[in-house]
């Protein structure tokens, strides 16, 4: 049977609600993927995307990077077997293979941004760990184009996607930048910028440098 998660009809859900934290700590969270309401596997969310969530009970909004997903059985004493099925065929002739696999994605803070006091103040952005990190059950958003721009116009989150720990971290960082360039419509300023910090961050292992720098294609 499928894990006892909250969960609500894909209509009265906000498009962008993804997933719900179901372990976390100061540096990362783990979340589970919402089920759709079809015979489908729930929507994995790309390597070095973008995702946030709310801390209720500071007001912060906590900003990541998606370092790693699976999907697996919920069953974790028996593993999945190779059926030799399309997944149509799966559909029709084997539906309760879905009710028995979960998606999981862990994601590495890099930000956040506090509340503001009213409506039309400019929301203030930092970009290092916050004082807490979302709690369990919290909703996973897929964050917004705008607000990954607005957060991206300062660099020092590479530093963090550099230093996240049981992540490839250079291919990481440069999945996020590919991210964010093409959300910023190829804007090459801007790429160039963020290669000139990397060349900061690792002036003294160019063989990292190179090999990130090798993964963006402007």
């Amino acid at each position: 049977m499928r894990l006892p998660l909250p969960q609500f009809a894909t209509s009265d859900r906000h498009p962008s609600h993804i997933a719900e934290v179901i372990e976390t700590n100061t540096t990362e969270f783990l979340a589970q993927c919402l089920e759709p309401e079809d015979l489908s596997f729930p929507a994995m969310p790309p390597f070095g995307s973008w995702v946030c969530a709310v801390d209720e009970e500071s007001g912060n909004q906590v900003y990541a990077v998606v370092s790693y997903a699976t999907t697996m059985p919920i069953d974790s004493v028996h593993r999945a077997v190779a059926m030799g099925l399309s997944l149509q065929e799966l559909r029709e002739e084997q539906p309760q293979i879905f009710a028995m696999l979960k998606t999981e994605f862990r994601a590495a803070i890099v930000g956040f941004s506090p509340p503001t006091q009213n409506s039309s103040a400019i929301p203030r952005i930092y970009q290092y760990l916050p004082p807490r990190p979302p709690q369990i059950h919290q909703a996973v958003y897929r964050c917004e184009a705008e607000a990954i721009i607005k957060f991206t116009e300062e660099l020092d989150f590479l530093r963090t996607l550099l230093s996240v720990n049981g992540a490839p971290v250079e291919s990481l960082t440069a999945a996020a930048i590919r991210d964010v360039y093409q959300l910023r419509k190829a804007d090459r300023e801007w790429l160039v910028k963020a290669g000139r910090m990397l060349s900061v961050l690792l002036k003294d292992d160019y063989d990292r440098l190179r090999f990130i720098l090798s993964q963006i294609h402007p």
